[in-house]
């Protein structure tokens, strides 16, 4: 004997239950399950960073005057072009909504249109965020690291950084850098230091008016300590060698863990965003094609936008951990 139950829900939001709640496909449904798996990961990775930031607080770098530089001007502008990259990246992410609702509304063209400018205002943040990591790895004014591994700056009289190169002259040796071609044991060796850990000391104690800085923090003032010339002199003498720039090893802006932690979580993020450029060209192209016409309906631009803000989501966190804080 047959019972037929009657639904009440039928044609409610969740549209009967069934294979399609909330009335939504298949597809958008698996990329909120990535995203929120996707989520989840990032989640961990800045978590992992908060922690250990607030484990060495009175000792991590200080982001604005780790990140100073602006494309084709030497003066320190603390994150302005952050700021920027920023800006492009949530710009991007209107015009894709743009695209989105022209889709909606089946306006090829229009879909086109936006979809090129969200493409290139990701290439725009990629790009800035390749050239800051040149400047990141390449380094700024130089500092020195002590047998314990921690870092010293040079100061002047007003207590700001100064280069090293403004009171040591640049190393002319003539020991070139060791390459696989010219090495030994067919090695690459890293590049050569402009000046060399004597030429800093030598030049120090011939200026006066410098001083040294620990990475250590006067949380009160949420400055770098600065030491007296006396402490300063009796610091070199624990001086290992002449640190330029930043990589897993050592860092001139502070501790190493800070420039692991962020080559890591901006270089995921940089992935994110270069596998969306990709994946937003591939659909720009069948919309050039009119795939998604014959098939009547944009919802592939719907499920890649999904995956573009949620990109830009992730970013703004990135930037309130690694700028902000």
């Amino acid at each position: 004997m047959e019972v037929t139950i009657q639904n009440e829900n039928a044609g409610t939001t969740w549209n009967g239950g069934g294979d399609r709640p909330f009335n939504s496909s298949y597809g958008k449904m698996m990329m909120w399950f990535f995203l929120i798996s996707d989520a989840l990961t990032f989640a961990g990775f800045l978590g992992a960073y908060g922690l250990m930031r607030y484990r060495f607080l009175d000792s991590w770098p200080i982001a604005d005057e780790v990140f100073t530089h602006v494309p084709f001007t030497h003066t320190p502008m603390p994150m302005i072009y952050v700021a920027f990259m920023t800006f492009v990246l949530i710009f991007s992410s209107v015009t894709m909504v743009l695209a989105v609702d022209a889709g909606h509304h089946m306006k090829k063209k229009k879909v086109a249109f936006y979809m090129v400018l969200t493409i290139i205002g990701g290439m725009i943040f990629l790009g800035s965020q390749g050239w800051e990591w040149k400047n990141f790895i390449g380094g700024d004014k130089g500092a020195i690291q002590l047998q314990d591994g921690s870092i010293a700056q040079f100061v002047d009289e007003s207590g700001h950084q100064i280069a090293l190169t403004s009171f040591v002259g640049e190393n002319h040796s003539d020991r070139i850098q060791h390459t696989k071609a010219n090495g030994i044991w067919n090695q690459k060796e890293a590049e050569l230091p402009k000046v060399n850990l004597q030429q800093v000391i030598d030049g120090f104690n011939h200026n006066k008016n410098i001083s040294i800085r620990t990475q250590e923090i006067d949380l009160a003032t949420k400055t770098k300590v600065i030491l007296s010339r006396a402490e300063s002199q009796q610091l070199l003498q624990n001086a290992k060698q002449v640190v330029y720039g930043a990589n897993l090893k050592v860092n001139e802006y502070g501790m190493t863990l800070f420039g692991d932690f962020f080559f890591f979580i901006t270089g995921f993020h940089g992935f994110h965003v270069f596998s969306g450029i990709l994946i937003n060209i591939i659909i720009l192209f069948n919309v050039l094609v009119g795939t998604y016409e014959r098939r009547g309906h944009y919802e592939m631009v719907e499920k890649s936008g999904l995956y573009w803000h949620f990109v830009d989501l992730v970013w703004i966190f990135v930037f309130t951990f690694f700028y902000l804080f």
